[in-house]
């Protein structure tokens, strides 16, 4: 049983309340200590201590899919012995943000992102390149549920509302100099007073500028979430599971959207096939403290959405060897060294 980590009631604050509708003033963590009864100062260094600790990522945007970059789940099939050698191959390439090793024979699974769809295949091959593998590419078709923001005291609040029909990724038209701002945003909010000043000034935006550049974002949906980024496994959330299932096409778009009305699914998407090797479509991943509960989750939720009988697959997580927000616009020089 995977259990929370002893955290005072400012710590869960932070983290519970503050996952998305951050706010977009020149000092949010003065407003968030405001809210909070009590100093800035306490809150950065508080933020500063869970960000160091792991269970913070960053404090920024969640970037809708396929909004600002070409991305793929992806996935390779490796001898148990090889996996840690393989994993580090893959993990060090910048455009790498999650890498896990899950309970399958496809067992290393990782995302990839880059600026555009050439750019993305040259890193895909670069991988198959240097681990002698042939890579599984898995890219969205459409989404039905995708936020991983969780409740830490209070599981059965009230989740985010689900869209009322399946979306298909679409590419916003952003300026050069949009894209410098999201190339800059991607680490996270920098831990000072000030800081979209400082991200301003990191790629020549004011500071006004970028907290309008962000409250359009999130008007159009490109920025699906904004607020505190956290690491599920550091906060006790540590059997979690992708389910995937062969779903005919016609019927795929309406099982996904079942899926993602239930309350304990935080990802349900629809994803091309690599036939013959992988024939599922449908996935949906549920984040839990126990095995157990992930299981019995799965199975009733895989009953109400019609899904019983069909051919599919859990894959738990064993390992996590990378996880950090996803490098969008990576610099130039930074990609070409990484399939060179």
């Amino acid at each position: 049983m995977s259990r929370m980590p002893e955290m005072s009631p400012l710590e869960l604050r932070l983290l519970d309340e503050f996952q998305r509708d951050f706010p977009l003033v020149s000092a949010p963590y003065a407003v968030l200590a405001d809210m909070l009864e009590t100093t800035e100062r306490t809150v950065l260094d508080t933020l500063e201590r869970l960000s160091s600790a792991g269970a913070v990522s960053r404090i920024g945007a969640v970037f809708r899919p396929g909004a600002v970059g070409a991305s793929t789940l992806a996935a390779l099939a490796v001898p148990r012995e090889e996996i840690c050698a393989a994993a580090a191959l893959v993990s060090a390439f910048p455009e790498v943000s999650h890498n896990y090793e899950r309970e399958n024979a496809y067992n290393l699974w990782f995302v990839a992102m880059a600026t555009d769809a050439v750019r993305l295949d040259a890193v895909l091959g670069a991988v198959e390149a240097r681990t002698g593998r042939r890579v599984l590419r898995l890219p969205l078709v459409e989404e039905y549920h995708i936020d991983l923001g969780f409740r830490l005291r209070d599981t059965g609040g009230a989740r985010p509302q689900v869209a009322a029909r399946p979306r298909r990724p679409v590419a916003a038209v952003l300026t050069p100099r949009e894209r410098r701002l999201v190339s800059a945003l991607q680490p996270g909010l920098p831990l000072v007073t000030h800081p979209y000043a400082a991200l301003g000034e990191a790629c020549g935006f004011a500071e006004e500028a970028v907290i309008g550049a962000i409250a359009r974002w999130q008007d159009a949906g490109i920025v699906r979430r904004f607020g505190v980024v956290v690491r599920h496994r550091e906060l006790g959330f540590g059997a979690n599971a992708m389910a995937v299932w062969d779903v005919p096409d016609d019927t795929v778009g309406e099982a996904g959207m079942r899926l993602a009305r239930e309350r304990r699914v935080t990802l349900a998407y629809c994803r091309a096939r690599s036939l013959p090797q992988w024939p599922y479509n449908l996935y949906c991943m549920v984040h839990g403290r126990e095995r157990a509960q992930v299981e019995a989750t799965l199975a009733s939720a895989a009953r109400r959405a019609g899904l019983g009988g069909r051919p599919h697959a859990v894959l738990f997580s064993r390992r996590r060897f990378k996880q950090v927000g996803a490098r969008v616009a990576p610099m130039e020089s930074a990609w070409t060294a990484s399939i060179a």
